[in-house]
């Protein structure tokens, strides 16, 4: 490739974006840092829900359901998208299926014309889900990755929470009702009551100040802090096995959920997040963000390499924790004011300075 072209995907982004290979890149990071003797680094990996990938851990899954039974557990195809072929199930006769799968997936007795077996990921539910007006929310937030040697992340500071029609119950009844426990807006749209002007999304900053009415800003701060780090933790995980590429970058659109006691789950990771827009501060904020995402590639070489912030991107790790060069008592800029303009005069104005001091130094 040219110097100057970019392609806006790593050549195996699938380790962070299927969800199979996502869980197992997670938990070798875990059991890496558990047998260095960095347990409290290790723990720091608790925020995905007890997963085990079928027909494959079938026996595994087994046990686990054995030891902990009444719970409720969600299955998801792991090539599937907007919520297709994902249910709910709370017994194990409705799982019984890959059992039979597994027993026959020796290819030497496989018919030419059988299909493949489907791999699914059967997950713990989160079924203490934080609730707002008695309805489950899922929060979309972006996260460009330009490097991975040395790792190097842009947080987006906006996003948004994609709420359900419905409101929330785990009473048995409902667990084939996937309007109420899927906030996938392919799948809202086709809900009773759906409304197309107003959409089924809130902004995050919205949001994140509506929860500190109710919890205070520091029990809030030091969720979406912890949303921040659950992010840059899931790439660490994936970094050693990511084909660096300097003419690729990616963006992540990361699906997060909260419980009702303010702890942050990763769902899943997706290589290429919706750019379709309901309403019109959906398109803004996407619009917008495509238009920083483009700074901070920077194809012209206007940047100097020392920013911190490029329109609503915050540069929260480059081989190690990022330091704001400007003071704040603040732990994370997600869900802040995102004056995108504002940070985009200050670039300019220092490009500028940096042309007049160049074009004085040649004079000289």
């Amino acid at each position: 490739l040219d110097e100057t072209q970019r392609i806006n995907h790593f050549r195996n982004h699938y380790e962070l974006t299927r969800k199979d290979l996502m869980v197992k890149n997670l938990k070798r990071m875990t059991r890496s840092l558990q047998r260095e003797d960095r347990a409290g680094e290790a723990q720091g990996y608790d925020f995905f829900p007890v997963t085990f990938i079928l027909p494959n851990d079938y026996n595994m899954f087994v046990e686990e359901f054995k030891r902990n039974p009444g719970y409720t557990w969600i299955a998801k195809p792991v090539g599937k998208a907007q919520g297709r072929g994902i249910f709910l199930f709370n017994d194990i006769k409705d799982v019984k299926e890959w059992k039979k799968a597994n027993d026959t997936r020796n290819t030497s007795s496989k018919k030419d014309n059988e299909e493949e077996v489907e791999t699914y990921v059967a997950q713990r539910y989160i079924e203490n889900p934080y609730l707002i007006g008695g309805k489950k929310f899922d929060l979309r937030l972006y996260v460009l990755v330009t490097s991975y040697m040395p790792l190097t992340v842009w947080m987006y500071r906006s996003g948004f929470a994609r709420f359900s029609n419905s409101r929330f119950s785990m009473a048995k009844s409902g667990l084939r009702d996937v309007a109420m426990h899927l906030t996938n807006v392919a799948i809202q749209k086709t809900a009773a009551g759906y409304d197309k002007e107003t959409g089924c999304k809130w902004d995050l900053s919205s949001m994140k100040h509506f929860m500190m009415t109710k919890h205070g800003s520091e029990a809030v701060n030091a969720c979406f802090y912890q949303m921040q780090l659950l992010m840059v933790r899931s790439l660490l995980a994936v970094q050693k096995v990511m084909m660096q590429d300097k003419h690729c970058f990616e963006l992540y659109g990361y699906d997060i959920m909260i419980d009702d006691v303010l702890k942050p789950w990763l769902i899943e990771v997706n290589a290429s997040p919706s750019l379709s827009a309901d309403t019109a501060q959906d398109h803004a904020l996407k619009v917008g963000m495509l238009q920083d995402m483009i700074d901070v590639i920077d194809l012209e070489k206007k940047l100097s390499g020392s920013e911190t912030q490029v329109g609503g991107f915050d540069l929260v790790y480059q081989n190690g924790p990022v330091r704001k060069d400007r003071p704040t008592g603040v732990p994370t800029f997600l869900g802040c004011s995102n004056d995108r303009m504002k940070a985009n005069r200050r670039i300019v104005q220092a490009t500028r300075a940096r042309e007049r001091d160049t074009a004085a130094a040649s004079k000289k």
